[in-house]
């Protein structure tokens, strides 16, 4: 069994309004609550990084499948949306909604684009941090095949 290990350091200097900031590998950001939830917006936060690790995870997933099965990619892309619910002062992260917009080649076969519809839904089933999250924040989809 082979297991990978990836470290952060974080910096926060004062309380619930300060600025930290964090460092992983290439990730080098300030950190801060958003304004959303009365905080100072400076950098990211952790929802945008939820939010982030989701999509990246997804994108890179579909990517990989897609290369894997030889589909004749023309391009890709994706918007992605997390939703936070406060309810009596309590945030949880509700729901994920990636909306991935793909593109064959003019050359692709009715058979290449049934095969992308499967992919395209079995991408988040198999991404790691979906895996993760499973059960604490709802996945949803909504896709655009060209």
């Amino acid at each position: 069994m082979a297991e990978h290990h990836f470290h952060l350091k974080a910096d926060w200097p004062g309380g619930r309004n300060s600025e930290g900031y964090i460092e992983a590998g290439n990730l080098k950001t300030k950190i801060s609550i958003p304004p959303e939830m009365e905080g100072p917006g400076v950098g990211t936060n952790p929802d945008e990084m939820l939010l982030g690790a989701a999509a990246t995870c997804y994108i890179i997933t579909l990517a990989a499948m897609i290369e894997r099965a030889n589909l004749p990619l023309k391009e890709m892309s994706l918007e992605s949306e997390g939703i936070v619910d406060v309810t009596n002062g309590v945030f949880t992260y509700k729901k994920i909604i990636h909306r991935p917009t793909v593109a064959l080649t003019n050359n692709a076969s009715e058979k290449d684009y049934t095969l992308l519809r499967k992919l395209v839904q079995k991408a988040e089933k198999n991404c790691m941090i979906s895996r993760a999250i499973q059960g604490n924040v709802e996945l949803a989809l909504e896709e655009k095949i060209i």
